[in-house]
């Protein structure tokens, strides 16, 4: 039986590297900056200080460095600068044939992966059938079906000749029945590679609610292994979208992968017949660097995981997907962007094969133009940009090696702390992981709502001329962990406003337009995040037109001094019923407030609690 050992992670997760940078035979180099005179890490942190005091006040060089980290959901800083003597490993110096499985593809294959097309079933045989061909006839490598309707499913595999594509099904409530549909449909001469049942007993069972029944998937999983296929794809996605950290990804979806393999063990299968029967869904998302290093790091915890039983080290077989949370409905066309660094992470992170998911899919189902621009982004980056072409392109970055060892090290505690609270399943059914995946996504919330984590097209930037309609958008089957988008928040404030026709803010403006220019520009995008339109009219003519019952004054902080408490009362006697100030209230809070200013909104406030307020202020429900 696997079990843990306490010993520290990386102390025992890797073979000994190699220290050359290059293997065998490659040892020439190019000396990039040889031609450049020698830089040290206090030099930096002296010109550092200096670009810091002109904006911030005497900074010191001792300073610089911590001033600069940005801390992360996971407990550990990112850092200004990395070097050599940051890394606490020795894997920036191990080749990818050194036995350290944070690297993806190796070097006789380069980095390249196969594009996997996402297409439902049951939207009806001439819509099914038609996305299937258009799929194949566009060179997709292989396909990942998720299932709506059963019965379709026999007419759809008929169309595919599955000894040479690859097909990964997703059936949820009816997993074991589109699973043994897939196993009838094999070909009888076998030679069938890459297929997945697709069977995720843990995620299922996180997604509704249920308990976890391994032993129920055991009879697919055996005929599965009888015919050299897969049996189980375990689906971060799950906890991804439940707004999980990097790290609590990381290690439940790998205590998830930990449990089956666990099950397949006590139940007499071979060690290495189990951990081949494994293929892991990771999410990846428009933050690149930290997908990249999940990836990587992934790898690592399921070698770790894999040595620890005694089974022969193959390599985690890893299937990247982008993320359906980071997608908007609102200004779509962003998500564009978002899948294309989503897809780069992915690939150059080491992933087998990636899935773009269609930039509509928050509005509803995918339609061709979508399925194509999701295809055509991946080939792209495989014909022309050639992001293949390389092994590991990150590795031996200081930066993502080191953020790769520190979101394993952290995974491998969480594992470890899971493990002993009686494993994965006991956890789910406790409600613990719910609770800790909660607060993370509350801290995130919190984040997204002051604006710190910005959303282009939907918190930053909004298009108010875009209009938008909605669908119900795709979702799986739920009762369980929650399912999130990053842009909920804002674009329920937007369907609001939507609904109430076009609610105003008048923007009342002190002094000259030189002066108050940049913080109404401000002011107008705080509330066009929130549907809210803006006019704008000099303060001083305020009482001579009707003005919106919310109201925000824009100015520069020396026309304030001077011109607030009579632009209050103009607005007041307008009709306003809420103002507000852009800017922050530094020493005149106590001014303003007698004088009948009722808030401040500025960089960093909470714009939904701005916007909520607003909105009820206008009569929007």
């Amino acid at each position: 039986m696997i079990a843990f050992s306490k010993s520290a992670f990386f102390h025992s997760a890797c073979d000994p590297p190699a220290r050359a940078l290059y293997p065998e035979g490659m040892t020439d180099t190019l000396p990039l900056a040889q031609d450049f005179p020698s830089v040290s890490r206090e030099d930096w942190r002296q010109l550092a200080a200096a670009a810091l005091t002109r904006s911030r006040g005497q900074v010191s060089p001792d300073d610089v460095e911590q001033l600069l980290a940005v801390g992360t959901p996971d407990g550990f800083d990112l850092r200004p600068l990395y070097t050599a003597a940051d890394i606490t490993s020795d894997a920036a110096n191990s080749a990818p044939a050194a036995g350290d499985r944070r690297r993806g593809a190796s070097p006789a294959t380069g980095g390249a992966w196969s594009i996997r097309e996402r297409l439902w079933v049951g939207g009806g045989p001439e819509q099914d059938l038609n996305a299937l061909s258009d799929a194949l006839a566009n060179d997709v490598a292989s396909l990942w079906l998720t299932v709506v309707d059963p019965v379709a499913l026999p007419d759809v595999l008929a169309q595919i000749n599955l000894a040479e594509v690859p097909v990964v099904i997703e059936g949820f409530g009816a997993a074991r029945q589109c699973a043994s549909i897939l196993l009838a449909g094999l070909p009888a001469a076998g030679g069938a590679t890459g297929i997945s049942l697709g069977l995720d007993p843990v995620g299922w069972a996180a997604a509704t609610g249920g308990g976890v029944d391994i032993a129920a998937d055991l009879p697919l999983a055996e005929s599965a292994r009888d015919q050299g296929i897969r049996a189980f794809t375990i689906d971060s996605s799950i906890f991804h979208e439940a707004g999980a950290s990097a790290t609590q990804e990381l290690a439940l979806t790998t205590a998830a992968g930990l449990a089956v393999l666990r099950e397949l063990e006590s139940r007499g299968w071979e060690p290495a017949d189990a951990a081949a029967a494994i293929e892991f869904r990771w999410v990846v998302t428009d933050e690149q660097f930290p997908s990249i290093a999940k990836l990587r790091a992934a790898r690592l915890l399921w070698s770790r995981i894999l040595r620890l039983a005694e089974i022969t080290d193959t390599g985690q077989r890893q299937h990247a997907v982008s993320s359906v949370a980071m997608l908007s409905a609102r200004d779509p066309w962003v998500n564009l962007i978002r899948n294309c660094v989503a897809a780069f992470a992915g690939a150059v992170g080491g992933a087998e094969s990636v899935t773009l998911e269609p930039h509509t899919l928050a509005l509803g189902t995918a339609d061709d133009f979508a399925q194509r621009m999701s295809r055509n982004t991946q080939h792209l980056l495989l014909g022309e940009s050639n992001i293949g072409f390389v092994a590991d392109p990150a590795g031996g970055s200081y930066f993502v090696e080191q953020l790769t060892s520190d979101l394993s090290e952290s995974a491998w505690q969480q594992l470890q702390s899971l493990d002993e609270a009686g494993g994965i399943a006991k956890s789910l059914q406790s409600g613990v992981i719910a609770d800790e995946l909660s607060e993370t996504w509350h801290e995130r919330s919190e984040r997204i709502a002051t604006r710190q984590e910005a959303i282009t097209g939907v918190s930053e930037f909004p298009d108010r001329m875009r209009e938008t309609k909605s669908q119900q958008p795709w979702t799986r089957p739920g009762g369980g962990l929650p399912q999130h988008r990053i842009a909920e928040s804002f674009e329920g404030l937007r369907d609001r406003a939507d609904n109430a026709g076009d609610p105003q803010v008048t923007l009342l403006t002190i002094g000259s337009l030189a002066n108050y220019g940049a913080r109404e520009a401000f002011a107008a995008n705080l509330f066009a995040a929130g549907g809210i339109s803006s006019t704008t009219m000099a303060a001083d003519s305020a009482a001579d037109f009707s003005v919106s019952p919310v109201v925000c004054l824009v100015g520069a902080d020396p026309d304030y001094a001077t011109g607030v408490a009579a632009a209050v009362r103009r607005a007041r006697e307008s009709g306003a019923q809420q103002i507000w100030l852009a800017g922050k209230p530094g020493d005149r809070r106590e001014t303003d407030l007698a004088a009948g200013l009722d808030g401040y909104i500025f960089q960093g406030c909470d714009a939904v609690a701005v916007l909520e307020e607003s909105l009820s202020k206008l009569g929007v429900a």
